[in-house]
């Protein structure tokens, strides 16, 4: 006498193998929300003002926690609310709280020493000034590597580091 399976035992695994695989789907795209939701985000970069580093149409990376994890420092490059529409804005911090910027004649000085900017073309911003400013703790002073066509804390004033959406990854100098 052959050993068979009991009636309907075939249905009852496919039945199983259904039930796991939504299941399994359902966790996966729980896991993907709150990935994005928390963790890591896509954002379209809609402006030229980080050109050359950035260019208008690219898709960039958000690491949410890592101003809680890591800090932020000059170089990162930061996604904040636009101050003047909300929109998001991805730019470059040059200074934290506590330290002094200015501008002159296109050269970026923060603690009165020149910083060594190679994706800033000076040849299109030659003779730009920006009064010595101190950058109030808890803040960063961020400016657009395209400086002749960015808006940012020139215009607006340094952005509150509770403010600051993410960090771009892999776009640091």
């Amino acid at each position: 006498m052959a050993i068979t399976d009991r009636p309907g035992a075939p249905a009852a695994r496919r039945r199983r193998r259904v039930r796991f695989t939504a299941i399994a789907a359902a966790v996966f795209v729980l896991v993907a929300l709150a990935c994005r939701l928390w963790i890591l985000e896509p954002v379209a970069v809609r402006s030229d003002s980080m050109e050359p580093t950035v260019k208008a149409g690219s898709l960039v990376f958000v690491f949410k926690p890592g101003p809680e994890l890591s800090g932020v420092h000059p170089g990162d490059l930061v996604v904040f609310a636009s101050p003047v529409d909300g929109t998001p804005l991805i730019k470059r911090v040059v200074a934290v709280g506590g330290q002094q910027i200015e501008v002159q004649d296109a050269v970026l000085y923060v603690d009165s020493s020149p910083v060594d900017e190679p994706f800033v073309d000076l040849a299109t911003i030659d003779g730009t000034y920006y009064p010595r400013t101190d950058v109030p703790d808890g803040t960063v002073f961020v400016m657009g590597d395209n400086r002749e066509r960015s808006i940012d804390s020139r215009d607006y004033g340094p952005v509150s580091l509770e403010d600051i959406d993410g960090l771009v990854l892999g776009a640091r100098h």
